[in-house]
């Protein structure tokens, strides 16, 4: 092209001048879901038919992850019709990876509507400047690592419209799309986690968000959702009523928020809170309360045609003598390992076993005849007996067996299986009595 006085250029040479440096143009007919190329160069030749779906056209373009260029999960897909309608004019900025490159080409995209039709023109340029390239990689995967938000975006209940959608894993730049609050909704719960998905219901209904916040009032659940790659994660839904001066303006921005990493944090500390909450501190078996309730639980599953239980009471013979002649710490030892043979012999019975307090310990032993109890406690005996306690030198124990009757209340059980451990001491230890 000539380089002519500014004054000179005439309406055709700009047409030709746009026409050599736009790297893309093309017409959509949205009625008909088709797009046509009218040009295209340079990496458009790849992204681009000559003729093509426009829906797939959009999912290029739009619907894939901003890091990696990986397609996002079928759900999100649903969503895809919505997005190729615009409500004016539009430019953004879309980062586009090809099919055998691990670099983005970043492209600066223009769409026209035009007047009374459902047809656009878009124009396409990829901005070819390597360190652009370069620098917007590094913000994107900072502000990725930054931004705890998946999404937003704002909802007009009176008009039951969305607007300003932003999706961080995909793009950094808001969206105008055309689905009503309504028709998002209803597709959005298919991404919730099942029993999650009545609160989500609940949280979103409009005429709940009307009725239950005032202008600069929040409401929010926390609940599993999937992201874009199908997975579910938990997040955090909010949504906040924004203030206007007429209380009769639904307006409200709506925002998913990514907890997932806190929240698995939170639940593998409860989780350690609640072990040791179970937990006897010394020897790590089951705490007093801890081994009453498996015990409660097994007694009303026999009650309601479960599996035989029987249980045994444990108790360290002459153990005051341990810490009177070697020390407390020479006894805690001891009692530990005294714990660790009963786990030891427990091991493949369906048994737990838990420490009563001091040296009582109990075995709760389900679907084993009274003979095999009988012959286990004898095991246990001997192991015990048979067993170096270094400092505390050899050790025995006396064992009380019961086994649960059809009428029997906890305290029934418990009454024959204390009554029986205090016979074997009676009788001279190291023993074990059956009541």
């Amino acid at each position: 092209m000539e380089n002519k006085a500014l004054e000179d250029y005439t309406r055709g040479d700009l047409i030709d001048i746009l026409d050599s440096n736009v790297d893309a143009i093309l017409m959509v007919d949205t009625t008909k879901n088709l797009y046509r190329s009218i040009a295209r160069k340079g990496f458009f030749l790849e992204l681009l038919e000559e003729t093509g779906d426009y829906s797939q056209l959009i999912e290029k373009l739009w619907f894939h992850l901003s890091e990696t260029g990986e397609s996002i999960s079928d759900d999100y897909k649903a969503f895809v019709s919505y997005y190729g309608k615009y409500r004016g004019k539009t430019s953004r900025r879309l980062t586009i990876y090809g099919k055998e490159s691990d670099k983005p080409h970043i492209i600066q995209m223009n769409v026209y509507p035009i007047k009374d039709t459902d047809k656009y023109i878009y124009c396409m340029d990829e901005l070819d400047d390597y360190e652009y390239v370069e620098e917007h990689m590094t913000t994107n995967k900072v502000s990725t690592i930054q931004s705890t938000y998946l999404f937003s975006m704002f909802v007009d209940l009176a008009k039951d419209t969305t607007s300003s959608i932003s999706v961080t894993e995909i793009s950094d730049e808001t969206v105008d799309s055309d689905i009503k609050y309504s028709q998002w909704r209803l597709m959005t719960v298919n991404m919730i986690w099942p029993d999650d998905q009545q609160s989500f219901l609940e949280l979103t209904d409009p005429d709940n968000l009307k009725v239950r916040l005032e202008p600069g009032c929040t409401a929010s659940i926390e609940c599993k959702m999937k992201n874009l790659e199908g997975i579910y994660i938990w997040v955090k839904l909010t949504f906040c009523r924004a203030r206007t001066s007429n209380n009769r303006d639904f307006r409200y921005v709506f925002m998913v928020q990514d907890i997932n990493e806190s929240y698995e944090d939170l639940m593998t500390t409860l989780k350690k809170y609640e072990d040791k909450a179970l937990e006897d501190s010394l020897t790590g078996l089951l705490n007093r309360g801890s081994t009453e309730t498996e015990i409660r639980n097994a007694i009303d599953g026999f009650k309601n045609g479960g599996e035989q239980v029987s249980l045994m009471m444990l108790d360290l013979d002459n153990f005051k003598n341990v810490n009177d002649t070697h020390g407390h710490a020479v006894g805690d030892e001891t009692l530990k390992t005294f714990a660790a043979i009963l786990q030891n012999c427990a091991k493949g019975k369906n048994a737990t076993v838990g420490r009563w307090g001091g040296e009582e310990f109990i075995i709760s032993i389900c679907d084993t005849s009274r003979e095999d109890v009988l012959s286990f406690a004898e095991e246990v005996r001997k192991s015990v007996e048979e067993y170096d306690f270094c400092e505390a030198g050899r050790l025995t124990c006396s064992i009380g067996v019961s086994h649960l009757e059809p009428e029997d209340s906890f305290e029934d059980v418990y009454d024959r299986m204390d009554k029986a451990m205090y016979s074997s001491k009676e009788a001279g230890r190291n023993r074990v009595t059956q009541l």
